[in-house]
Protein backbone atom coordinates (compact mmCIF):
# COMPACT_ATOMS: atom_id res chain seq x y z
CA UNK A 1 0.00 0.00 0.00
CA UNK A 2 1.22 3.76 -0.86
CA UNK A 3 1.32 5.63 2.07
CA UNK A 4 1.45 8.73 0.12
CA UNK A 5 -1.34 7.89 -2.19
CA UNK A 6 -3.73 6.51 -0.11
CA UNK A 7 -4.04 10.04 1.26
CA UNK A 8 -6.68 12.24 -0.26
CA UNK A 9 -6.05 15.46 -1.98
CA UNK A 10 -7.99 17.92 -0.33
CA UNK A 11 -8.65 21.28 -2.45
CA UNK A 12 -8.21 24.39 -0.73
CA UNK A 13 -11.24 27.53 -1.24
CA UNK A 14 -10.95 29.40 -4.42
CA UNK A 15 -9.90 26.12 -5.90
CA UNK A 16 -11.89 24.46 -8.65
CA UNK A 17 -11.09 21.07 -10.93
CA UNK A 18 -12.59 19.09 -13.27
CA UNK A 19 -11.68 15.77 -14.68
CA UNK A 20 -12.35 14.09 -18.06
CA UNK A 21 -10.89 10.96 -18.59
CA UNK A 22 -7.68 10.46 -16.98
CA UNK A 23 -6.60 14.46 -17.07
CA UNK A 24 -7.30 16.83 -14.10
CA UNK A 25 -7.04 20.19 -14.79
CA UNK A 26 -7.10 23.01 -12.17
CA UNK A 27 -7.81 26.38 -11.73
CA UNK A 28 -6.81 28.63 -9.50
CA UNK A 29 -6.39 32.54 -8.70
CA UNK A 30 -2.68 32.03 -9.85
CA UNK A 31 -3.75 30.17 -13.39
CA UNK A 32 -4.76 26.85 -14.49
CA UNK A 33 -3.05 23.76 -14.81
CA UNK A 34 -3.74 20.12 -16.05
CA UNK A 35 -2.08 16.82 -15.66
CA UNK A 36 -2.82 13.22 -17.29
CA UNK A 37 -2.69 10.43 -15.05
CA UNK A 38 -1.22 7.06 -16.68
CA UNK A 39 -3.76 3.74 -17.26
CA UNK A 40 -2.75 2.27 -14.09
CA UNK A 41 -4.89 4.72 -12.08
CA UNK A 42 -8.27 6.31 -11.20
CA UNK A 43 -8.84 9.86 -10.53
CA UNK A 44 -12.02 10.57 -8.62
CA UNK A 45 -13.14 13.68 -7.99
CA UNK A 46 -15.68 13.78 -4.93
CA UNK A 47 -16.83 17.61 -4.42
CA UNK A 48 -13.51 19.12 -3.12
CA UNK A 49 -11.73 16.09 -2.92
CA UNK A 50 -9.48 14.37 -5.10
CA UNK A 51 -8.54 10.72 -4.60
CA UNK A 52 -6.10 8.40 -5.97
CA UNK A 53 -7.18 4.63 -6.64
CA UNK A 54 -4.64 1.75 -8.51
CA UNK A 55 -6.39 -0.44 -10.52
CA UNK A 56 -4.68 -3.14 -10.22
CA UNK A 57 -1.78 -4.46 -7.73
CA UNK A 58 1.19 -4.74 -10.15
CA UNK A 59 4.31 -2.92 -9.38
CA UNK A 60 3.89 -0.05 -11.47
CA UNK A 61 0.27 0.37 -10.74
CA UNK A 62 1.64 1.44 -6.89
CA UNK A 63 4.20 3.53 -8.53
CA UNK A 64 2.16 5.60 -10.28
CA UNK A 65 -0.42 5.66 -7.44
CA UNK A 66 2.08 7.39 -5.43
CA UNK A 67 2.99 9.64 -7.99
CA UNK A 68 -0.01 11.07 -9.33
CA UNK A 69 -1.53 11.57 -5.57
CA UNK A 70 1.81 13.97 -5.28
CA UNK A 71 1.21 15.65 -8.79
CA UNK A 72 -2.08 16.60 -8.19
CA UNK A 73 -1.24 17.76 -4.76
CA UNK A 74 1.41 19.77 -6.62
CA UNK A 75 -1.37 21.56 -8.72
CA UNK A 76 -3.15 22.31 -6.21
CA UNK A 77 -0.58 23.73 -4.03
CA UNK A 78 0.67 25.67 -7.93
CA UNK A 79 -2.58 27.12 -8.71
CA UNK A 80 -2.88 29.12 -5.11
CA UNK A 81 0.58 29.69 -3.64
CA UNK A 82 2.87 28.93 -6.79
CA UNK A 83 6.47 27.48 -6.22
CA UNK A 84 9.48 29.68 -5.14
CA UNK A 85 13.34 29.04 -5.22
CA UNK A 86 16.02 30.97 -3.66
CA UNK A 87 19.41 31.76 -5.09
CA UNK A 88 22.18 33.66 -3.78
CA UNK A 89 25.74 34.61 -5.73
CA UNK A 90 28.72 34.60 -3.07
CA UNK A 91 31.66 36.00 -4.85
CA UNK A 92 33.44 39.38 -5.60
CA UNK A 93 31.86 40.94 -7.89
CA UNK A 94 29.23 38.56 -8.83
CA UNK A 95 25.99 40.36 -9.69
CA UNK A 96 22.37 39.73 -10.87
CA UNK A 97 20.18 42.39 -12.17
CA UNK A 98 17.40 42.26 -14.65
CA UNK A 99 17.27 43.75 -17.75
CA UNK A 100 13.74 43.79 -19.34
CA UNK A 101 12.77 40.50 -19.73
CA UNK A 102 16.39 39.13 -19.48
CA UNK A 103 18.78 38.39 -16.60
CA UNK A 104 21.75 39.66 -16.66
CA UNK A 105 24.61 37.77 -14.53
CA UNK A 106 28.22 39.01 -13.88
CA UNK A 107 30.16 36.14 -12.69
CA UNK A 108 33.50 36.64 -13.21
CA UNK A 109 33.87 35.83 -16.89
CA UNK A 110 34.97 38.00 -19.71
CA UNK A 111 31.61 38.81 -20.43
CA UNK A 112 27.89 38.86 -19.18
CA UNK A 113 25.83 36.03 -19.12
CA UNK A 114 22.18 36.86 -20.26
CA UNK A 115 19.65 34.08 -19.20
CA UNK A 116 16.07 34.04 -20.79
CA UNK A 117 13.14 33.89 -18.81
CA UNK A 118 11.39 30.87 -19.91
CA UNK A 119 7.32 31.62 -19.94
CA UNK A 120 5.49 31.10 -16.88
CA UNK A 121 8.25 31.94 -14.73
CA UNK A 122 8.80 35.10 -12.58
CA UNK A 123 12.17 35.88 -11.80
CA UNK A 124 13.15 39.07 -9.36
CA UNK A 125 16.35 40.54 -7.80
CA UNK A 126 15.67 41.99 -4.40
CA UNK A 127 20.02 42.72 -3.98
CA UNK A 128 22.55 42.22 -6.49
CA UNK A 129 23.53 39.20 -4.88
CA UNK A 130 19.89 37.40 -4.70
CA UNK A 131 17.41 35.99 -7.00
CA UNK A 132 14.14 34.76 -6.61
CA UNK A 133 12.81 32.26 -9.28
CA UNK A 134 8.73 32.20 -8.87
CA UNK A 135 6.05 30.08 -10.79
CA UNK A 136 3.07 28.15 -10.58
CA UNK A 137 4.76 24.93 -12.23
CA UNK A 138 7.21 23.31 -9.73
CA UNK A 139 9.05 21.23 -12.19
CA UNK A 140 10.02 24.59 -14.25
CA UNK A 141 10.67 26.32 -11.09
CA UNK A 142 13.39 24.15 -10.00
CA UNK A 143 14.74 23.24 -13.55
CA UNK A 144 15.02 27.18 -14.57
CA UNK A 145 17.18 27.82 -10.88
CA UNK A 146 19.09 24.78 -11.91
CA UNK A 147 19.86 26.16 -15.41
CA UNK A 148 20.97 29.57 -13.66
CA UNK A 149 23.02 27.88 -10.96
CA UNK A 150 24.41 25.77 -13.74
CA UNK A 151 26.56 29.13 -14.78
CA UNK A 152 28.62 29.22 -12.19
CA UNK A 153 28.21 26.38 -9.80
CA UNK A 154 29.92 26.53 -5.91
CA UNK A 155 33.51 25.26 -5.80
CA UNK A 156 34.09 23.50 -2.15
CA UNK A 157 37.64 25.65 -1.30
CA UNK A 158 36.33 29.09 -1.12
CA UNK A 159 32.72 28.42 -1.58
CA UNK A 160 32.06 30.77 -4.71
CA UNK A 161 29.56 30.42 -7.07
CA UNK A 162 25.81 30.71 -7.12
CA UNK A 163 24.11 28.41 -4.53
CA UNK A 164 20.41 27.89 -3.07
CA UNK A 165 19.87 29.99 -0.20
CA UNK A 166 19.33 26.92 2.34
CA UNK A 167 22.47 24.97 1.03
CA UNK A 168 25.54 23.95 2.71
CA UNK A 169 28.97 23.80 0.83
CA UNK A 170 31.07 21.11 2.20
CA UNK A 171 34.10 23.12 2.80
CA UNK A 172 37.65 21.43 1.52
CA UNK A 173 41.02 22.58 2.79
CA UNK A 174 43.34 23.26 -0.08
CA UNK A 175 47.18 22.30 -0.66
CA UNK A 176 49.80 23.11 2.06
CA UNK A 177 53.15 23.50 1.83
Amino acid sequence: MSRIGKKPVELPSGVSAQVKGQTIEVKGPKGTRSFTAGDDVDVILDGNVVTIKPRGLSKRARQQWGMTRSMVANLAQGVTGGFKKELELVGVGYRAAMAGKDLKLSLGYSHEVVFNVPEGITITVPKQTEIVVEGIDQQLVGETAANIRKWRSPEPYKGKGIRYKDEYIFRKEGKKK
